[in-house]
Formats: structure tokens, sequence, C-alpha cells
């Protein structure tokens, strides 16, 4: 048996440590690792992309998986094989052991990031796990907050290599005992929670469909920005320091909004929250081109909102519209496209800044606008389950 709330504590801290150990690393350490290895910065990333596709491809099968049997095992297997990943890292001696290194650890992130904790809370608690779902993404808000300084400060003392084994430690040693524990299987929690959400049997693929393209261009945006907003900002007019302190309110925002969606839980629909989410951006374009440095702060801390928002709501709404039946699978599909666009996005939006940086904020604001319209169609009701052909 586990509650709520200690489901939040315990997967919050795990999700923290996940990502702080895997998608925050290439920010701090893309440089130094290029520098040792022999090869130039953006074949790091390309490692790291290549690590974003292995999450593609193994997605909707692990989300089967937890369905059927829980998100225990699975979860304790994210820690050994991100700690062995990480392991490698720190071990590689050329592009080919960099590119191993990161598949590795991209089985790890398929393993054991969101989608899989938020499978498994469904799993645990059915229709009611909309709460912790919040939960989990507001205490896991802090993952570059805290992975960035620990990784920079590891690294600037010791190299980048002893980060690596350090975050693999911490796998080990703080992770796996967490996820030891938890309920064996998806009903080990739930079976006296409230279940009486609607249980499509077979959603509209319509549905699923906007929802997952919706979700892949926020998912673009959210990589390109998160890897670039600093040098954006500075592109659009911000002194360097003026664009580090701006980059710092991500972070605060991040949580500020999430904790507002917490609130508000009841009376706000995640479809709603997600279309909020989608508009923040552009607002904060537009206070930027027309109020200097003030409008370039709002910019971050509006990008840093809709960011938290839009996490909460790529966990929730798929549960609101269609139900907790099958929901790891289908969360995985839907997830599909998002991952391939975090892939490409940070490439393309570099591409983009090259032209211009009002330019590549354009395509960005375009691509909220464009999540903004393929949400429209999308009912707040949960959706019928379509009749047999």
């Amino acid at each position: 048996m586990i509650t709520p709330r200690r489901a939040v504590l315990r997967l919050g801290v795990t999700q923290t440590l996940g990502y702080a150990s895997s998608a925050y690393l290439p920010a701090v350490l893309a440089a130094p690792m290029a520098k040792d290895l022999g090869v130039k910065t953006p074949t790091v990333f390309a490692a790291y992309a290549g690590a974003l596709l292995v999450t593609v491809v193994l997605g909707p099968a692990i989300g089967r998986r937890v369905d059927r049997h829980g998100a225990r095992g699975v979860l304790v297997l994210s820690n050994l094989v991100l700690a062995a990943g990480l392991i490698a890292l720190a071990l590689a001696q050329g592009a080919w052991m960099l590119f191993g290194a990161w598949a590795l650890i991209g089985l790890g992130m398929a393993l054991g990031l969101y989608d899989v904790a938020f499978a498994g809370l469904v799993g645990w608690f059915g229709a009611a796990a909309r709460g912790p779902i919040t939960g989990v993404t507001l205490i896991a808000g802090f993952a570059s907050t805290i992975g960035w300084p620990l990784t920079a400060f590891v690294a600037d003392h010791h190299g980048w290599r002893a980060a690596c084994l350090v975050w693999a430690g911490a796998q080990l040693a703080l992770a796996l005992p967490l996820h030891v524990f938890l309920p064996a299987g998806p009903g080990a929690a739930g079976d006296r929670v409230d279940r009486s959400m609607p249980v499509p049997a077979n959603p509209p693929l319509r549905a699923v469909l906007l929802l997952a393209c919706a979700f892949a261009a926020m998912s673009a945006v959210g990589a390109a920005l998160g890897a670039q907003l600093p040098v954006l900002l500075e592109g659009l007019g911000a002194a360097p320091g003026q664009a580090l302190v701006a980059a710092a309110l991500v972070g605060p925002a991040q949580v500020l909004a999430r904790l507002a969606e917490w609130g508000l839980a009841r009376r706000l629909h995640p479809l709603n929250a997600a279309r909020i989410a989608v508009v923040l951006l552009p607002i904060g374009a537009a206070l930027a081109l027309v109020s200097g440095p003030v409008g370039l702060m709002a910019l971050a801390a509006l990008y840093g909102a809709g960011n938290g928002l839009f996490t909460i709501a790529r966990g929730s709404a798929p549960l609101a519209l269609f139900g907790p039946g099958g929901y790891g699978a289908r969360l995985g599909l839907i997830a599909m496209p998002g991952r391939l666009a975090q892939a490409l996005a940070p490439f393309a939006f570099a591409l983009a800044m090259g032209v211009s940086p009002i330019v590549a904020l354009t395509v960005a604001c375009l691509a909220c606008l464009t999540a903004l319209a393929l949400l429209a169609p999308l009912s707040t009701r949960p959706a019928k389950p379509a009749r047999p052909a």
C-alpha cells in the first residue's frame, strides 16, 4: 500500500535525479566532453538526440508493460540502466563510445522519466492521479535548479567524467531504494480509489492525433528554448548578465505555474491548462519586442510558466480525455511525435537563430499558435468510445 503523498514524494525525488542525470547533462558537459573526446560540440548533442530517438521507439512498448505489470519493475530497471549508461559515458574514449553510452542513457530515460512515472500513478490511483501527477512535476521542476549547479561544480573541480560517476552513484544509492519499495502491481494502491472516470475502449483517432501533434509542437518549443534561451535573450538586446538573470526566472516560474494549477485543479480542466500554456510564450514575445529589458524578463518568466503547465497537461490531459484504461501505452504513442520533435528542434532553432533572433522567436510563437489551433477542436468532456466499423 502507498498513499498519494508518499508516491508523490518518492517519484518527485527520483524524477529530479533522473532528469538531472540525463536530460540536463548536455547543457553543462557538452563543451568539456567534446574537447576531451576530440569531437565537436554538436557531435555531443547529436549523441543526445540519438538518446531521445531511443525513447521514441521504445515509449509505447514500455507504456504497455507498465499498464500490465505496474511501474515498479520498470523504474528499478531504469536506475540500473541509467547508472550503467553514465558509467559508460565516464569511460568513453571516442565518438563511437560516446554514441553508445548515450544510447544506453536513452534506454534508461525511456524506462524511468515522466511518462513511466505518470503511468505508474494512474495504475495506482486511477482517475484520481491528476493531483499526484501535478505533485511530481512540482518537485521535479527543481531538477535543473539542482542538477545544473551540482554538475558544474563537480565538473569544474574534478572533471566531467567524475560528474557522470556522481550521478551514476545517485541513481544507485538514492533513486533505486526509493523505487524498490513502490507498489508491485498497477492496482496495489489504487483499488480503494475512485475510478469512476469513463474509460473509452477505443478513443477517437482524430482526438489522439490532435493531442499528439499539439504536444509535439510544444515539445519542440520547450527543447529549443531550453537549450538556447540565454542566447536568444542576448540576440534580442539583453546584456549577458541580464540574459542570465532573466533565464534564471524560468525555474521559479515553472514551479509557481504548477502551484497555481494544483490550486485550481478541481476547476480547471487539463485541456484548458494546456491552452493557457501555449499562449504564454507569444504574450511574452510581444512584451519583449515592445518593453525592452523588462519585456525580456517577462518573456523568460512566461516561457517558464507555460512550460511548467505544459508538463502537467502532457500527463493529465490524456487521462481526463481518454480515461485511465490503457493509459501507459496511449501516453507512449501520444508522446512519440513530441520526442522526435525534441530531438530535432534545437538544431532547427539554431538555424533560425542564424538568420535572426526575431525570426527564431517568431517560429517558436507560430509553433505555439499551431498547438493552440490543434487543441481548439478538442472537447473538455471525456471522449466517447468509437463505434465499431
